[in-house]
């Protein structure tokens, strides 16, 4: 049987890894033993993706993104050229951890910026949206906009991408997809 996903001829496929339906996978990355990948992904060039990673349904990594075991990316998540997830908290070259790594989850629809970097066991919210150079060294909500380093919330994003203004009685309506969303108690939801 023909296999469902394309890769490129350079890229490099271990055994036990299960490739969703219309996945791409692109030159010189490296798919690691036993991953979970769905379909209709995109994995650029020039990626590492960890044994043990579980990637969602439409997940876009673009170039050069090292994804390492304990990481699991929900549906339709972006990840940024060159943005990296770390999955050691305390590492030392003399000291091996294996089996110490730690999970990151990202949630449905979040999207990470270029060189961003996500410290291990803080995991991203449902649309949220992390900044190019972001460094995350804490949980991010659903929705959030985090920026810098280390990462600070600076507003919302909506599902569609555009940043939320909220009105006094805490509504906000996405400019392009109409979308309405509300802000409680310090959390968003989508109406």
């Amino acid at each position: 049987m023909d296999k469902e996903y394309f890769a490129h001829e350079t890229a490099i496929v271990d055994e036990g890894c299960r490739i969703g339906k219309g996945t791409k996978i692109w030159h010189f990355s490296h798919i690691m033993s036993d991953c979970l990948i769905g379909g209709n992904c995109n994995i650029g060039q020039n990626v590492v993706v960890s044994p043990k990673v579980v990637l969602g349904n439409n997940v876009k990594v673009q170039n050069n993104v090292s994804i390492y075991t304990g990481v699991v990316c929900e549906d339709d998540v972006f990840l940024g050229p060159s943005m990296v997830f770390t999955n050691i908290v305390n590492p030392r070259s003399a000291v091996v951890r294996r089996g110490q790594y730690v999970k990151t989850v990202v949630r449905k629809g979040a999207s990470i910026g270029a060189n961003a970097t996500i410290v291990c066991g803080h995991d991203i919210g449902a649309y949220a949206f992390i900044g190019a150079g972001t460094v995350v060294t804490k949980e991010v909500l659903p929705y959030a906009l985090v920026v810098g380093n280390p990462g600070r919330q600076k507003g919302w994003m909506s599902e569609f991408g555009h940043r939320l203004h909220f009105d006094e009685n805490g509504m906000a309506l996405c400019p392009e997809s109409k979308e309405k969303y509300q802000l409680k108690d310090g959390r968003v939801t989508k109406l």
